[in-house]
Order: C-alpha cells, then structure tokens, then sequence
C-alpha cells in the first residue's frame, strides 16, 4: 500500500472574506487547487462586491457565501458552514505556497497547540519592506499575537469554545489572538505566506507603519474598534 498523501492527515477548511477582491483572488484560489483535489474545502465569504468577486470564486472554490460586510462577520459565516476539523483564515490577498500548506497539514495535527499562523512576506520589492516583515515576524513570536496576514488557523472546537472572532469592525485578529493565547502557544509551520504589500506601497512604508503602530497603541490602551476603523479608512 502506498504512503498516504500528507494533506490527508487532517481535514482543512479555508475561509476568505472578501469585498471587491477580483483583482487578487483568482491568484489566491489558483494556489489552493491541489488542497482542494486532496479532499479540503475554499470556502469564500462575500460582503456585498460589486466588482463581479463571486464570479472569480465560483470557477475555484467549493461554496461561496453571502454575508453582511465586516471582515469578522464573514469569517464567522465561513466557519459555521465549514466541515473541516482545522479552519484556516485567510486573506483574499494572500498566497500560501504548496510547501507551506504541507508544513502545516503535516505538523500541526500532532501538536499540542491549539492554534498558529505562518511567517509573512510581503509581495513588493523595495528593500525597506524586507525590514518589515521581519519586524512583523519578530514581534508575533514574541507576543504571540497574530494579524490577519499571517494567516490565522485555528482547531474547530477551540475557535467554538473562544466564540470565534469578536464581531468588531477592527482588530478583530488581535482580539481572538488575545483569547487564544490563554490555549496556547501559536503553532508556526515551517515555510511562509505571501501577502500584498499594496497598502504600504500605495500608502507609504512609513506612513502605514506608523499608523499601525498608533492604531494598535490606541487599541492596547482601550480605544474603541469602531473610532479605530474610521482611522483606519481615512
């Protein structure tokens, strides 16, 4: 009898929100093609795009759901309808390399964590963005917070127990990080994701980190997630 194929070891549902992702999501899906044919499930969670989004997702994912806006909101949605054991969050601009999706199928089921995330790099080439995702990598492992990123994954009945994310319209991956520490430790697979640099590179590396920075400060001393996302947004 043959070896079994590593991404059979535990059963993965994978959840993207999205809003107006067309751009990017084709590629995201495209890199979860083989997950898929080994038995998994892409779940994409909508919020209401008016960019022909769940038009992209129907041709590469297993079900895609309608949902009111909120990057929380359609997670939650996600999880509930998901049948895998291991639900694995994930931005609709982030890509996980085959590599990486097998580090986690093959390690994390024999753990004893309750929960991970992945090392990040970011798409772009600027130097400067190098120094960022290793900041971002740094400070995760010395915190044990995770950002959305990262590519959050979480065992199905821990992220029951903990409620699932805070329906907060901000930090809503900070907030469950926090009650999921009090579990465990985070489980980091060998390997990374690659996420989008846009938002730095449109907006200015140093502008983004330092409103990153402030908006996590201002959260940490008890600002409101809405008056932060209103922030965030302009």
């Amino acid at each position: 009898m043959g070896r079994a194929h590593p991404l059979m070891k535990t059963t993965v549902s994978v959840i993207i929100p999205t809003l107006d992702e067309r751009e990017h999501l084709a590629t995201t899906l495209d890199a979860l093609q083989d997950l898929r044919k080994s038995g998994h499930e892409v779940i994409v969670v909508d919020g209401g795009s008016a960019d022909g989004t769940p038009d992209v997702a129907s041709r590469s994912a297993d079900r895609i759901l309608d949902s009111p806006r909120g990057r929380a909101l359609q997670m939650n949605a996600g999880a509930r309808e998901a049948g895998g054991d291991l639900l694995l969050f994930l931005h609709a601009d982030t890509l996980i390399p085959a590599a990486s999706l097998t580090a986690l199928v093959e390690g994390f089921p024999s753990s004893r964590s309750a929960w991970g995330r992945f090392d990040v790099r970011l798409s772009g080439r600027p130097r400067m963005l190098r120094v960022v995702e290793n900041m971002m990598n740094i400070r995760s492992r010395l915190s044990g917070i995770a950002t959305g990123d990262q590519a959050i994954f979480v065992r199905r009945e821990i992220f029951e127990k903990v409620g699932g994310f805070p329906e907060i319209p901000l930090m809503e991956d900070i907030a469950i990080s926090r009650q999921l520490k009090r579990e465990s430790r985070p489980f980091i697979p060998h390997g990374h994701v690659v996420t989008s640099s846009r938002r730095w590179e449109e907006n200015g590396i140093w502008s983004t980190i330092l409103l990153m920075w402030r908006l996590r400060l201002a959260y940490a001393l008890g600002a409101s997630p809405a008056d932060l996302a209103r922030t965030y947004r302009s």
